[in-house]
């Protein structure tokens, strides 16, 4: 018993550890960032970057402008716009697979959402890109980035849903 708490503890340091540096890397990119980009915020301003418009960073014609609230707006409304597609469906897709799905099917399933789940997010966008703006002839567009978006959203859905259901007693 005392060696499997030793190790127990060993184990539970180095998770620590690990995870102490992996949010002192987040901050320390974020500080890198932000020191980086204050001398061209501090030019360009803070208010016309976060508020402005038009992003023409290599315009000849007139003076560069940039703007970032058109990225920031759009980033808002895909995200919007998948967890409102995403989330009614992966919700009553994980009530199925664990309510009323076939055993066999409900283990292909969970296999199946688990594999998604491995996916790298690059490789959910340029699919999604391909899918979506090639085949669907949609070209570039917020209903394509928010349907990737839901896609590759599913998997982390569904799992969530499904070890939320099983904690609830089957008389409910």
């Amino acid at each position: 018993k005392h060696t499997a708490k030793l190790i127990e503890a060993i184990v539970h340091g180095i998770f620590l550890v690990a995870g102490l540096i992996t949010v002192g890397c987040v901050l320390l990119i974020t500080i890198y960032l932000i020191v980086s980009g204050l001398p061209a915020i501090k030019e360009i301003g803070l208010i016309p970057f976060l508020f402005g418009k038009v992003w023409a960073s290599t315009a000849k014609t007139t003076e560069p402008s940039f703007g970032i609230l058109p990225f920031i707006l759009t980033s808002v409304y895909g995200t919007c716009g998948a967890i409102v597609l995403g989330v009614p469906v992966g919700f009553m897709a994980s009530v199925y697979i664990a309510k009323l799905a076939p055993k066999k099917l409900k283990n292909v399933m969970q296999s199946a959402v688990s594999l998604l789940a491995g996916i790298p997010s690059v490789v959910y966008g340029l699919v999604g890109m391909l899918f979506f703006c090639q085949f669907l002839n949609m070209k570039t567009s917020l209903l394509a980035g928010a349907l990737t978006l839901v896609i590759m959203n599913l998997p982390t859905i569904m799992r969530t849903t499904q070890e939320s259901l099983k904690t609830v007693p089957q008389s409910h």
